[in-house]
């Protein structure tokens, strides 16, 4: 099983410190590849809190920077994204990284790039069915001739750079809706499932429908990989990690209920979240290797777990994370 890291580029307040943020962002990044991380993600958000609004600009530098981890988007919003630019420009980090890169897409938690870059959301799931049409043309053929409802037809156009990989990488992103889980199937992707509360084991009908649905369409059961992206943290006890995780969580969360009327969660919920199932990835290191195998176990195997431990922690507490990361519970997984 691989491990990674998302960063969601968390923004603190003045330019000074968002330029150093950006730099502690590339250090942990380095970190986790000198530690042996499989993979870094980096999302695409476009509101002030978070700095990530050009995460392939980020994982370009990061590209640079490192020698054997993965680089990934978490998740890039194809939906207001030109396809073209999308394959180029990841197309162009496999170039600097020498075949690391990799594209996790999807349609985001957010709609806020739907009025920055014009779209209108009442076209939500047909212009991304489109769009990701035409990303996975681009990155199938050099010469495209395509053509669609929301962007200019392209006639025997060639689409240039190619990446180093013969076939770039291109996850799915998903929730909870059965109709993703469908779509990946159906077109033989990976799977990134993005479990941010509930139990986790609660979505493995989904996944089954997309093991399901995908050798119904001719893929193989090695073809159809499932990966799992959630809050984690590790520290040197359960308790450590629970008093220094929680109430960054519970900040970031209250800001976002705000605009979606929930209500932020008390340390009782948070700790039922980071039980046995909760969706929760919280503890020593070996609480934690244990916990990502329950959840493996629950959704019928996964390749890779995710951890987004990016709620507002300083940059040491991040950085020691990655260490006992890599260097504690990547071992103890290999192991079992």
């Amino acid at each position: 099983m691989e491990i990674g890291i998302d960063s969601f580029a968390a923004s603190p307040n003045g330019f000074e410190d968002n330029a150093k943020a950006i730099q502690e962002l590339l250090e942990r990044i380095a970190l986790a590849d000198q530690v042996g991380i499989d993979a870094f993600g980096i999302g695409e958000h476009y509101r002030k809190e978070f700095l990530d609004s050009a995460p392939t600009t980020i994982l370009a530098a990061a590209a640079a920077r490192t020698k054997n981890i993965k680089l990934t988007s978490a998740v890039t919003v194809l939906s207001t994204s030109d396809p073209v630019r999308v394959f180029q420009n990841f197309s162009t980090i496999d170039l600097i990284s020498n075949g690391r890169a990799e594209i996790v897409t999807g349609r985001g938690s957010f709609t806020d790039s739907f009025p920055l870059f014009g779209y209108n959301l009442n076209d939500y799931d047909a212009i991304f069915s489109e769009k990701l049409e035409l990303l996975l043309i681009n990155r199938d053929n050099e010469i495209v001739n395509w053509s669609g409802l929301f962007r200019p037809p392209l006639r025997e156009q060639a689409i240039y750079p190619r990446p180093i990989q013969k076939k770039l990488p291109i996850w799915l992103g998903v929730g909870g809706t059965a109709a993703s889980f469908t779509r990946a199937g159906k077109l033989g992707l990976p799977l990134m499932v993005a479990v941010i509360g509930g139990q986790t084991h609660k979505f493995a009908p989904l996944v089954e429908l997309y093991r399901k649905t995908g050798e119904e369409a001719g893929f193989s059961h090695e073809e159809l990989i499932v990966g799992l992206h959630s809050f984690g943290y590790v520290a040197n006890t359960r308790e450590e990690a629970i008093d220094a995780f929680y109430p960054r969580y519970a900040e970031v969360i209250a800001s976002m209920n705000k605009e979606r009327g929930w209500v932020a969660p008390s340390r009782e919920q948070f700790e039922a979240q980071a039980d046995e199932k909760g969706a929760i990835v919280i503890g020593s290191p070996d609480e934690v290797a244990e916990k990502i195998i329950r959840h493996s176990k629950a959704l019928g195997g996964i390749s890779r777990f995710n951890f987004q431990m990016d709620v507002g922690l300083s940059h040491e507490q991040m950085k020691k994370s990655i260490e006992l990361i890599g260097k504690e519970v990547v071992p103890l997984l290999n192991s079992k």
